[in-house]
């Protein structure tokens, strides 16, 4: 316990710092455009709060590695930080720059994942899905899947990242399921590390919700998919009673608002399936649900509409993580909660769309 409270001491701490000397580093870390599709913000903010979640992590890694004397098992937690390092370092440079593309972040996640199955053996050797059990069953497959998986994961973090609070508490929701499962099988390695990334993680939301003093930025959002989808596949590979279903729905929030998202883009408006907009479920609540500041400039009242738009999300991340909890053995049951949920998703983004959500959804004040 006192090794979770000293992660959330580091974090916490040195995201103020950053917080602190805003002005000094403003110029290169500051997020000042404050007119993007995805930008709604008052202020510019500092976007590297990824900085301190690493730090925390670390620590965490460190203390249980020193715990046991350097002991195979606790180890685990430093190199997968040291696979990770790629993601977080393309991230951080997108945020200090603002000129690393997509394609390039997607890339160096691609090669953190590379790093994880050759170091750490992180493949995916089972899926319970058709047709992917046989191809994960080949040493190249089982890779590519985990790889594929890690990028993925990554990528829909940071989609979801447009919220003081949103991304980062649904994180946290997600490392304390697997912290759950992980005890429930016995694995004491993979609950410690889940839940010194939950450590890490609220140490830097209490700076960023709901005042957001700090952002995520990149580089932190492309750590913690990173960090999130290793831990994951690491339980999956180390506990074989855990069904493959289980890190999916604990997840379908992310990565069915990136695919939901590729599909609007390309089909249904005819443009590139990267490009940014403004109509993620995210953004529409924030326009279409939130409505009592239309129109406002007063920055205190654009940061309260804001951060009010992350608890929607928050219970929408929870359809997926309770389930996915009560059913983690049982891939029947697993696989008919995410076809609920894709439904549930559809069916609210429709409704959202065509101003037909129900009037105790609405906040009009």
């Amino acid at each position: 316990m006192a090794l979770f409270f000293a992660c959330f001491f580091a974090s916490a701490v040195l995201t103020l710092l950053v917080i602190r000397s805003g002005r000094r580093h403003a110029h290169l870390s500051a997020d000042d455009d404050l007119s993007g599709p995805q930008k709604f913000h008052a202020r510019p903010v500092p976007r590297i709060g990824g900085v301190g979640i690493v730090l925390g992590v670390l620590l965490g890694a460190l203390g249980l590695w020193w715990e046991t004397r350097g002991e195979t098992g606790p180890a685990l937690g430093l190199w997968l930080l040291a696979c990770g390092l790629p993601a977080f370092a393309a991230g951080l440079i997108e945020d200090l720059t603002k000129h690393v593309r997509p394609r390039w972040r997607l890339m160096a996640t691609c090669f953190a994942a590379a790093l994880a199955v050759w170091v750490l053996d992180a493949t995916i050797t089972r899926t319970d899905l058709w047709g992917l059990d046989w191809f994960a069953s080949y040493p190249i497959g089982a890779a590519f899947l985990a790889i594929f998986v890690v990028a993925g994961i990554a990528n829909a973090v940071n989609i979801i990242d447009g919220f003081n609070g949103l991304a980062s508490m649904c994180v946290v929701m997600m490392l304390l399921a697997i912290a759950y499962v992980a005890d429930q099988v016995g694995d004491v390695t993979v609950t410690a590390l889940a839940l010194t990334g939950v450590s890490a993680v609220l140490g830097f939301f209490v700076w960023n919700f709901p005042a957001g003093l700090i952002f995520l930025g990149d580089g932190g959002a492309y750590f913690l998919g990173f960090y999130l989808a290793e831990l994951g596949i690491l339980l999956l590979h180390r506990n074989p009673q855990v069904s493959p279903l289980f890190p999916l729905l604990l997840s379908i929030y992310p990565v069915f608002e990136t695919l939901f998202s590729m599909y609007r883009r390309k089909v249904v408006r005819g443009r590139a399936a990267s490009l940014p907009d403004g109509v993620h479920l995210h953004s529409l609540v924030y326009r279409r649900l939130l409505r009592w500041a239309v129109g406002s400039h007063d920055a205190k009242l654009l940061t309260r509409r804001n951060s009010m738009t992350a608890p929607y999300l928050w219970l929408l991340c929870m359809l997926a993580v309770v389930p996915s909890v009560i059913f983690w053995d049982d891939s029947t049951m697993l696989g008919v909660c995410i076809l609920i949920f894709g439904v549930a998703y559809v069916a609210l983004y429709a409704m959202i769309v065509r101003f037909k959500v129900p009037t105790w959804l609405v906040s009009r004040r």
